[in-house]
């Protein structure tokens, strides 16, 4: 069993908004830094990116009713990397979380170094969705 973590972001937007704004693939790299804010480029189910350590391939779950973003990242080294991401309702805004798992053979440090990413890869998609 790998450690877990979820963090979370409150935005202020309604959550179904926040959804259609950002599900698709296209919009990832707007925000996750992660994908180096390249562009991604589809072939069928799967999409291509550059990430930091090189070319990745990415699934994503389809559109759905209930704010679910999920996506598998595969990384160079062939291995699958799961990252499940909910946008949810709370009150008349959206809480959006991300859970982060520790991958076999990733120290403590590295560990928490991807979490501060991942939070501030949340800010970032606050950020734009709450602009003007």
């Amino acid at each position: 069993m790998n450690e877990a973590i979820t963090l979370s972001v409150t935005v202020d937007r309604p959550w179904r908004s926040l959804y259609e704004a950002f599900w698709r693939p296209e919009a990832f790299p707007t925000w996750a830094s992660g994908l180096g804010r390249s562009r991604l480029s589809q072939q069928g189910e799967r999409w291509l990116a550059q990430g930091p350590e090189g070319a990745v391939v990415i699934r994503f779950t389809d559109h759905n009713p209930y704010g679910v973003m999920d996506h598998w990242v595969e990384l160079a080294s062939g291995e699958s990397v799961y990252v499940p991401l909910r946008i949810i309702a709370n009150g008349d805004w959206a809480e959006v979380q991300l859970t982060l798992f520790q991958q076999p053979g990733v120290d403590e440090a590295t560990f928490a170094r991807d979490a501060a990413w991942v939070r501030q890869d949340l800010q970032a998609l606050k950020a734009l969705a709450e602009a003007p």
